[in-house]
Protein backbone atom coordinates (compact mmCIF):
# COMPACT_ATOMS: atom_id res chain seq x y z
CA UNK A 1 0.00 0.00 0.00
CA UNK A 2 1.34 3.43 -0.96
CA UNK A 3 1.71 6.21 1.58
CA UNK A 4 0.79 9.68 0.45
CA UNK A 5 1.75 12.94 2.09
CA UNK A 6 -1.21 14.96 3.26
CA UNK A 7 -1.14 18.72 2.94
CA UNK A 8 -2.02 19.89 6.44
CA UNK A 9 -1.72 23.57 5.55
CA UNK A 10 -5.08 23.82 3.83
CA UNK A 11 -6.83 27.08 4.67
CA UNK A 12 -3.72 28.68 6.18
CA UNK A 13 -1.97 31.68 4.68
CA UNK A 14 1.35 31.49 2.90
CA UNK A 15 4.27 32.13 5.24
CA UNK A 16 8.01 32.35 4.61
CA UNK A 17 10.54 33.25 7.32
CA UNK A 18 7.83 34.99 9.33
CA UNK A 19 6.41 37.07 6.48
CA UNK A 20 2.75 36.35 5.96
CA UNK A 21 0.29 36.84 3.11
CA UNK A 22 0.53 40.15 1.27
CA UNK A 23 3.83 41.13 2.94
CA UNK A 24 5.53 38.24 1.19
CA UNK A 25 4.41 39.55 -2.20
CA UNK A 26 5.37 43.10 -1.24
CA UNK A 27 8.81 41.85 -0.22
CA UNK A 28 9.37 39.89 -3.43
CA UNK A 29 8.06 42.70 -5.64
CA UNK A 30 10.25 45.27 -3.91
CA UNK A 31 13.39 43.19 -4.31
CA UNK A 32 12.54 42.53 -7.95
CA UNK A 33 12.04 46.26 -8.49
CA UNK A 34 15.42 47.04 -6.90
CA UNK A 35 17.08 44.41 -9.11
CA UNK A 36 15.57 45.91 -12.27
CA UNK A 37 16.54 49.44 -11.15
CA UNK A 38 20.15 48.38 -10.55
CA UNK A 39 20.32 46.64 -13.93
CA UNK A 40 19.05 49.77 -15.68
CA UNK A 41 21.47 52.02 -13.78
CA UNK A 42 24.41 49.72 -14.57
CA UNK A 43 23.51 49.54 -18.27
CA UNK A 44 23.30 53.35 -18.49
CA UNK A 45 26.91 53.57 -17.36
CA UNK A 46 26.67 54.66 -13.74
CA UNK A 47 29.64 53.69 -11.57
CA UNK A 48 29.34 50.14 -10.24
CA UNK A 49 30.05 51.24 -6.65
CA UNK A 50 27.12 53.63 -6.79
CA UNK A 51 24.92 50.85 -8.17
CA UNK A 52 26.14 48.53 -5.42
CA UNK A 53 25.43 51.15 -2.73
CA UNK A 54 21.92 51.83 -4.09
CA UNK A 55 21.20 48.10 -4.35
CA UNK A 56 22.33 47.25 -0.82
CA UNK A 57 20.66 50.33 0.65
CA UNK A 58 17.37 49.82 -1.19
CA UNK A 59 17.14 46.12 -0.49
CA UNK A 60 17.94 46.56 3.20
CA UNK A 61 15.27 49.28 3.39
CA UNK A 62 12.70 46.99 1.77
CA UNK A 63 13.58 44.10 4.09
CA UNK A 64 13.38 46.33 7.17
CA UNK A 65 10.09 47.96 6.15
CA UNK A 66 8.29 44.74 5.22
CA UNK A 67 9.27 42.97 8.44
CA UNK A 68 8.30 46.00 10.52
CA UNK A 69 4.92 46.27 8.74
CA UNK A 70 4.35 42.55 9.26
CA UNK A 71 5.13 42.88 12.95
CA UNK A 72 3.07 46.05 13.44
CA UNK A 73 -0.11 45.29 11.47
CA UNK A 74 -0.24 41.50 11.29
CA UNK A 75 -1.60 39.24 8.61
CA UNK A 76 -4.50 41.34 7.28
CA UNK A 77 -3.20 44.77 8.30
CA UNK A 78 -2.63 46.29 4.87
CA UNK A 79 -6.17 45.41 3.81
CA UNK A 80 -7.55 46.98 7.00
CA UNK A 81 -5.57 50.17 6.42
CA UNK A 82 -6.72 50.47 2.81
CA UNK A 83 -10.33 49.82 3.84
CA UNK A 84 -10.07 52.50 6.52
CA UNK A 85 -8.76 55.02 3.97
CA UNK A 86 -11.70 54.34 1.64
CA UNK A 87 -14.27 54.69 4.42
CA UNK A 88 -15.93 58.14 4.39
CA UNK A 89 -15.22 60.41 7.35
CA UNK A 90 -18.74 61.84 7.34
CA UNK A 91 -21.93 61.57 5.33
CA UNK A 92 -22.99 64.54 3.23
CA UNK A 93 -26.73 65.11 3.09
CA UNK A 94 -27.78 67.68 0.50
CA UNK A 95 -31.52 67.14 0.42
CA UNK A 96 -33.93 68.86 2.71
CA UNK A 97 -34.97 66.65 5.59
CA UNK A 98 -38.68 66.61 4.69
CA UNK A 99 -37.82 65.04 1.30
CA UNK A 100 -36.64 61.87 3.00
CA UNK A 101 -39.99 61.35 4.72
CA UNK A 102 -42.33 61.76 1.78
CA UNK A 103 -43.97 58.53 0.74
CA UNK A 104 -45.54 57.94 -2.62
CA UNK A 105 -48.76 56.03 -2.64
CA UNK A 106 -49.49 53.54 -5.33
CA UNK A 107 -52.34 54.47 -7.62
CA UNK A 108 -54.94 51.80 -8.28
CA UNK A 109 -55.10 50.72 -11.86
CA UNK A 110 -57.99 48.70 -13.20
Amino acid sequence: MNKYNINKGIGKTVEFKGLKAQYLFLFAGGLLGILILIMILYMTGINSYICLFIGIGGSSLIVWQTFSLNKKYGEHGLMKISAHKRHPHYIICRKAIHRYFKFKTKSKEL
